[in-house]
């Protein structure tokens, strides 16, 4: 009996098969469609979805815009009214300080701070419109704390007025009747003396007292300024009865009447300053004080009319993103089932194409690609892949072939080169050829003329012997024997020498083409020797050889690779630039140059070369004369000896028919080849 895991295997593998099964079918109705437009259909469908999203935004814009709106409109408004707020503390401040103390100062930014908060209350509409009471409206309460510090500006100039027209000026008035009267006393000890001294002393205490009340209201100076005019008023008629004269009793009536004017003046400050800290109180302060709470209760609405804006808000953005969220979910759901079935037509023949693939790299050619008969472009990329397999079993079978190919190729590339070397080396040993020749040639001349005179002499000996055997010499055939020998020993000797001269120029090249030692040598004696070996060349030729090497130039460096590139320009001159016979002149010219260097122009009026031929003269095998033994050797290796083992440059400017001009600058002191290199 099987066990409930085994039973849901059972039943859970069927139906997993039969899901496969579909799928398959799905995805090989699928291949029916290029890839192509199976991935447009998934962009399309995700576009479709981005503009089913911006719909649905787009409708909820206009209710999220409205809420958002009335929330920022509650939000400035109550940054108003808190800036309203502080504005009216300020200049609260500012009126109890300019009534403390007034200046200029303070009343320019009072009024600086009243118009800035005049024109913030431009906005009444919109703040009021929380507020239903227009008695307790933010500007009716403003305008009422405005009139009272009109109010008590006017107050303020009442009080001005007062305390200079009332105060000081019968104060003044006062202060010069005491002068007076303390004038018309006849002796200090007069009997007036102390009533005006205790008099005049109530005055000054007056004076102090009623400036300290004016500027700080205190009562304590209005006391001693109430207590101080008494004294004042009290002292007047026992300094009347006391007066000595009738001028100075005048004097005392006129204080006194004066005293009862400043006690009026002073009775009218007491009142109006008193009305002017009831204004302070009830028109500023308590003015203030309400605009706090009407501003405090407009806040208040203003706030709840926020928090309802808000809400209405994060109602709105709720909505609208449980829509999305729906809506997007559903078509995601959508476009994920159609993705999959497009992604599995897709991917499952990729991974079968990618197996293949594989398959292929490593050597297994057996199996065909999968996919091959179907329509799409991955079927026609398998029949790519099935070409390439058949190419991969055509290029295994062509391996073998291949790597027996490749044998004989480098069994051959290595004759190649052999054979190069060879060349090289043959073209190198051809100009000493040709020198050989042209020297065995011109030794040949003085050396047969040598044999045919020693063969001549050796004659004459066995005939002058054979005569004295037989005792038939005579005086006359002994003076000729004697002459003849005599002749023919300097035939034989200026002969000889010519040979031996000639023997010796050409071992010298010889050892310089042979052996290539570096040593210092002078340019005209090195090019006169060569010129020497090329010279019985010449006598073959209708080439005339100019030489204009001037003594003194000495050189560190290789004579053997110069003669080298001397005899293989001037070969290379008699085969291409005079060729069959052509008559014409071969120049060999050298000047001394700045930096230590020497040029060496070798020039002929030959047939000269085309600008195609100038291109490629130095290249290695390029010959104009392919099919006539011409190896294209000579002016490459003319060219390396120069450049490498000379240190110098080498030049070609040619016109056809006109002749040709190799311009060599050599340095006076070869560069050292690391061989040659003295150790450090």
């Amino acid at each position: 009996m099987m066990d409930a895991t085994t039973a849901r295997r059972v039943v859970v593998r069927p139906a997993i098969r039969s899901l496969r099964g579909r799928l398959d079918a799905a995805s090989q109705t699928l291949r029916h469609i290029p890839v192509r437009w199976r991935i447009a259909t998934v962009v399309i469908l995700n576009l479709a979805f981005i503009g089913l999203l911006l719909l649905l935004i787009g409708s909820g814009a206009g209710a999220i815009r409205s809420a958002w709106n009335e929330l920022q409109d509650a939000r400035r408004i109550d940054r108003l009214l808190a800036s309203i707020e502080n504005e009216a503390g300020r200049l609260q401040t500012l009126i109890h300080r300019y009534f403390a103390l007034p200046n200029d100062v303070v009343l320019n930014d009072i009024e600086a701070r009243r118009k800035a908060l005049l024109a913030k209350l431009a906005l009444e509409k919109e703040i009021d419109l929380a507020l239903q009471n227009p008695a307790r409206s933010v500007t009716s309460v403003t305008e009422r704390f405005m009139l009272g510090f009109d109010e008590l500006r006017s107050v303020r100039e009442t009080i001005s007025s007062i305390y200079e027209n009332e105060i000081r000026k019968p104060a003044s008035e006062l202060s010069q009747l005491y002068a007076v009267v303390e004038a018309a006393m006849s002796n200090r000890a007069s009997l007036i003396a102390p009533s005006l001294g205790k008099s005049r002393e109530a005055f000054s205490v007056f004076l102090v007292a009623i400036n300290d009340y004016y500027l700080t209201q205190s009562v304590q100076a209005q006391r001693e300024a109430s207590s101080s005019i008494e004294v004042i008023q009290a002292t007047a008629p026992v300094m009347i009865d006391l007066a000595e004269t009738e001028f100075q009793k005048a004097a005392v009536q006129t204080l006194r009447e004066r005293t009862d004017a400043l006690r009026a003046g002073f009775g009218r400050l007491v009142t109006v300053l008193g009305m002017q800290n009831r204004l302070l109180q009830v028109e500023i302060d308590g003015n203030q004080a309400v605009m706090a709470t009407v501003i405090q209760e407009v806040a208040e609405r203003v706030r709840s009319h926020e928090d309802a804006a808000q809400e209405r808000l994060d109602r709105t953005l709720r909505s609208v993103f449980v829509q999305a969220v729906g809506v997007a979910g559903l078509f995601l759901l959508f476009v994920a089932a159609i993705w999959a079935l497009i992604a599995r037509s897709i991917r499952v023949p990729l991974d079968d194409l990618a197996g293949s693939m594989a398959n292929i790299v490593r050597g297994d050619l057996a199996r065909p690609p999968a996919g091959l008969m179907a329509g799409d472009d991955i079927g026609r990329m398998a029949r790519a892949v099935e070409v390439f397999r058949q190419n991969a079993i055509e290029k295994q079978r062509a391996e073998l072939d291949l790597v027996a190919a490749k044998d004989r190729a480098e069994t051959a590339l290595a004759h190649l080169r052999e054979t190069q070397e060879s060349l090289i080396e043959a073209e190198k040993l051809a100009a000493l050829g040709g020198l050989v020749a042209g020297v065995a040639h011109e030794v040949n001349n003085p050396i047969g003329i040598s044999l045919t005179v020693a063969s001549t002499l050796a004659r004459r000996i066995d005939d002058f012997g054979r005569d004295v055997e037989r005792g038939e010499l005579r005086r006359s055939k002994l003076t000729e024997f004697v002459e003849g020998s005599r002749e023919a020993a300097a035939q034989l000797s200026m002969n000889l020498q010519r040979a031996g001269e000639m023997v010796q120029a050409f071992k010298q090249v010889a050892v310089d083409r042979s052996h290539a030692e570096r040593r210092s040598f002078d340019l005209a004696e090195a090019t006169d020797q060569i010129v020497a070996s090329l010279r019985p060349t010449l006598k073959r030729g209708g080439v005339r050889l100019n030489v204009s090497v001037p003594e003194g130039i000495v050189l560190d460096s290789y004579p053997g690779p110069y003669g080298q590139v001397v005899t293989n320009l001037f070969i290379n001159a008699l085969t291409h630039a005079f060729p069959e016979g052509r008559k014409g002149t071969f120049r060999i010219v050298a000047e001394a140059a700045a930096g230590d260097t020497v040029v060496v122009t070798f020039q002929d009026d030959g047939a000269g070369m085309t600008e195609a031929v100038q291109r490629q003269a130095f290249d290695p095998f390029f010959t104009t004369r392919r099919g006539e033994g011409g190896t294209g050797l000579g002016l490459n290796i003319v060219f390396n000896i120069v450049t490498r083992r000379l240190g110098g440059r080498i030049t070609l400017s040619s016109v056809p028919e006109r002749g040709t001009t190799f311009r060599m600058v050599l340095p006076l002191s070869a560069p050292q080849e690391p061989a040659e290199r003295p150790p450090a």
